[in-house]
């Protein structure tokens, strides 16, 4: 009886603790960006107390200015000078146009990628899991797989953020109504917690239909 009290108050306090914890290094980590300002500007200077949360207002307002600031047609002409100063430069060329490729294809509202969640048969035949619609590889890769071949992304549990990229023929992916928090959730949570709402999986519709075949190519993200 002892134990089942235990594990109950222990199913109640984790949850809630990892939340505020999460969001306190979220909050500090953010208030870090008032080391930007000069020593006699900031808030702990000027006020006898500390206010937790500044930084983080301070960033979102730095990110909403630059927003407001590149829509328009002056910052579009900066922008476009500070893209070509930084791809003019070695080693930073590389890293920052691999960077702004994948944040603008995540992030682009017309974006297709990582907003639908697919089963496909994975490490092997007969075992599924839930990855997620990239894309397509490109004319190179579909041409040594197979035309309208499927670019998609397997996160490995319980961190997401790495997995393996995987090409495969569109006959081999299955559409499922999940959503794509729902199937993080999934991951992450090693497969505990069961995505909401899931329609039985069902056979592509974007292509014709071919006989399976095995997974194209495979590689891992470290």
């Amino acid at each position: 009886m002892l134990k089942r009290y235990l594990v109950a108050g222990l199913l109640v306090w984790i949850p809630l603790a990892i939340t505020f914890w999460v969001l306190d290094l979220i909050v500090s980590t953010m208030d870090q960006t008032l080391l930007l300002l000069p020593s006699s500007w900031r808030p702990d200077a000027l006020l006898p107390f500390h206010i937790p949360g500044i930084g983080l207002l301070m960033s979102l307002l730095i990110v909403l200015a630059t927003g407001m600031l590149a829509a328009n047609i002056i910052g579009e002409r900066l922008l476009r000078w500070w893209h070509g100063l930084l791809n003019r430069i070695p080693i930073v060329r590389s890293i920052y146009s691999s960077v702004k490729q994948i944040s603008d294809t995540l992030l682009a509202t017309r974006g297709q990628s990582f907003r639908k969640v697919v089963m496909i048969e994975f490490p092997q035949r007969g075992q599924w899991t839930l990855a997620f619609v990239v894309g397509s590889p490109g004319a190179t890769i579909a041409a040594a797989t197979t035309p309208n071949a499927i670019t998609v992304y397997v996160p490995t549990a319980p961190n997401p953020t790495s997995g393996y990229v995987l090409v495969v023929r569109p006959d081999d992916v299955r559409e499922v109504d999940i959503s794509v928090d729902d199937a993080l959730k999934f991951h992450i949570s090693l497969g505990v917690v069961a995505p909401r709402t899931g329609a039985r999986p069902q056979r592509s519709a974007l292509t014709a239909q071919r006989p399976p075949a095995p997974v194209e190519t495979i590689s891992h993200l470290d």
